[in-house]
């Protein structure tokens, strides 16, 4: 027996609303205050790796415990200011991909059974135009072009052009 109804718990519209507001909140502050960086921009200024991080940890450690030894050219409320708010970002990156991550989850059980539901209603389609009743035989035959593969009389497999990769074949009936 197939695997029905994997996505029964639904937004509702209010919960809809608040984490649409949610979002529009968080990028109209982030609008503030962020740059938008080119392609080589990115590739120039992020290649602080995790061997440079440990080297500003050491830096601000040194900083923070032995200030005699930390360099006068340097503006240490900046620097403090940009490792908080690196430090901000990163965990608040990992919550937003944690957050992506079960929007991604949520919308795959969704269209897993939309998919479902649209095979059932085919197949059900399929049936009514062998049965000759009104408008299935029409419907049956818009639908048929969705399907890559398409049985011929001596039931050869032939592939439809322009067809999605990986697009399921029709179903038998």
């Amino acid at each position: 027996m197939p695997i029905d109804n994997l996505g029964r718990l639904h937004l509702t519209a209010a919960q809809k609303t608040s984490v649409s507001s949610a979002l529009t909140t968080i990028e109209a502050i982030l609008l503030t205050v962020t740059q938008n960086l080119s392609s080589e921009e990115r590739q120039r200024y992020g290649s602080v790796n995790e061997t440079n991080k440990l080297l500003v940890n050491k830096v601000r450690d040194y900083y923070q415990t032995q200030p005699t030894l930390a360099s006068t050219d340097i503006d240490w409320v900046e620097y403090e200011a940009d490792f908080q708010d690196r430090a901000f970002a990163d965990t608040n990156e990992q919550r937003l991909l944690t957050i992506l991550r079960m929007l991604t989850d949520f919308k795959i059980v969704h269209d897993f059974d939309n998919y479902q539901a649209a095979l059932t209603d085919y197949g059900y389609t399929q049936y009514k135009a062998g049965t000759k009743t009104p408008g299935f035989t029409e419907k049956a035959s818009d639908m048929k072009q969705l399907f890559p593969n398409v049985t011929g009389a001596n039931g050869s497999t032939a592939k439809k052009e322009n067809s999605a990769p990986g697009a399921a074949s029709e179903p038998e009936i």
